[in-house]
């Protein structure tokens, strides 16, 4: 059997934190009680001063790093980021990472039962915000005895996440990483959302939402949306590089089946991601990051809204991601500046498009490294072996 990367935060497994506490939602439901499933990499030490949150873009979850079994050969999806030796380096670190309220991979959401009906959740699960997921993230940050994280660390939707922690809990981090992301979506990209979610609806399986119920999901609808979406997670000449205009067969069909290599490919992740993605929870994901708009309180003026934030941040844009481009980067940058805060700003060129965040690209790992770095040293955090642990959750 081959051993598992040394790199690599080996074997990890989930773990589930219970809340009873009600949790009053933005669309003023309540959830009368909810579980999160988190993962922990590192140790944490004694001054609880060492842990950094990882939060999740939109189809992400709690397997952020490391493997679940021996046979596992598919690691966690930021695993080339976290680890020893990594960007966020567990010998120094200790990393949280969870699946969102309204997820799909065990937290609370659509697929789990409703308390109060004994039924699924289905669609009348409740409408999540970012503001909901950092409120029920304090509540795991408190269940885990952190007062306060050394920083908080996000792509995409993710980074949406962080900037919403800065803003409605700012003495509870202490840097923000911010990569891939904007402070609200254009109307583009609320347009694609939209086709999405269409696809999805009007498939004859979706049943309004309880296609559970029916024992079906909407897999045509939902095989669909992931299409549309990975389209925007790619650029142009990455499509170009890896696929050109290749045919699958060696002359055309003159037909509508597969003719190109790339429409195999994208056929091949739709159909993947239908069956291990929950119908329910990709609406959600996508109106949640369709309300986010901080600057929508403060008539528009992203400097007043990002008043409340204290601690220094690093944004990262990538010159080929069309998704949320290097402007929506600027534009965050520019409005923390005009309100006297810290940031370091880094535009990596990059081919690959939205999911450079998830790669291996050399220039993001060192600036990624060197803030993550800066903030070790700040903090005086030495090897893992050399820290006295005070629990190991």
């Amino acid at each position: 059997m081959p051993e598992l990367p040394r790199d690599s935060v080996g074997l990890v497994t989930p773990q589930t934190a219970h809340f009873d506490d009600p949790l009053l939602l933005v669309c003023g439901k309540t959830l009368p009680s909810y579980d999160l499933v988190y993962e922990t990499y590192g140790t944490l030490n004694a001054e609880r001063s060492n842990a950094v949150l990882i939060c999740h873009a939109l189809s992400g979850h709690h397997h952020a790093a490391g493997y679940h079994s021996e046979t596992d050969r598919k690691p966690g999806w930021w695993n080339t980021h976290i680890g020893p030796g990594k960007s966020i380096d567990t010998n120094r670190f200790f990393v949280v990472s969870l699946n969102n309220l309204g997820g799909c991979h065990g937290s609370t959401g659509p697929s789990s039962t409703n308390p109060e009906t004994g039924r699924l959740w289905g669609p009348d699960f409740p409408m999540v915000t970012v503001s909901d997921w950092v409120n029920s993230q304090v509540r795991l940050a408190d269940h885990l005895g952190i007062e306060r994280f050394a920083a908080i660390v996000g792509g995409s939707l993710g980074g949406m996440q962080v900037l919403q922690w800065t803003l409605s809990y700012p003495e509870r981090l202490a840097n923000a990483v911010v990569i891939a992301a904007t402070p609200k979506l254009s109307a583009q990209n609320i347009a694609f959302n939209e086709v999405a979610r269409q696809a999805i609806r009007s498939d004859r399986d979706f049943h309004d939402g309880w296609y559970a119920e029916h024992d079906t999901l909407p897999r045509h609808g939902l095989k669909l949306a992931r299409m549309v979406g990975h389209i925007t997670y790619l650029s142009e000449d990455a499509m170009g590089t890896k696929f050109g205009r290749e045919l699958r067969f060696d002359d055309l069909n003159f037909g509508f089946d597969v003719d190109f290599e790339v429409e195999s490919y994208l056929r091949y992740q739709g159909d993947a991601f239908s069956t291990s993605f929950d119908a329910n929870t990709y609406l959600l994901m996508t109106k949640a990051l369709d309300y986010f708009d901080p600057a929508a309180a403060h008539q528009g003026d992203l400097a007043k809204a990002v008043a409340p934030a204290q601690c220094p941040f690093l944004v990262v844009s990538f010159s080929t991601d069309w998704r949320f481009p290097p402007s929506r980067s600027k534009e965050l940058v520019n409005a923390l500046i005009r309100s006297g805060k810290s940031v370091s700003y880094a535009n990596i060129d990059s081919p690959h498009g939205h999911d450079a965040f998830l790669m291996p690209e050399p220039r993001y790992q060192d600036v990624f490294s060197g803030f993550m770095n800066r903030i070790a040293k700040q903090l005086g955090l030495k090897p893992a072996q050399a820290q006295e642990a005070a629990h190991a959750f």
